[in-house]
């Protein structure tokens, strides 16, 4: 059986419209999170990776 992927979230949920500024991830991705299956999950990881790297750099 295929490894589970891991949840993103690090329970610091700061919404901003529709996206997480904790974890990347959009409110979509979140509800769906329990329903989705392993491909879904790596998607919606990946994102959040882009998200959160788009997010660092505003701050910068």
């Amino acid at each position: 059986m295929a490894k589970d992927i891991e949840n993103p979230c690090i329970a610091v949920c700061q919404l901003s419209g529709d996206l997480c500024l904790s974890c990347g991830r959009s409110k979509e991705d979140i509800r769906q999170w329990k329903r989705m299956k392993r491909p879904e999950k790596m998607a919606a990881v990946q994102r959040a990776r882009v998200r959160m790297k788009s997010v660092q750099k505003k701050k910068s």
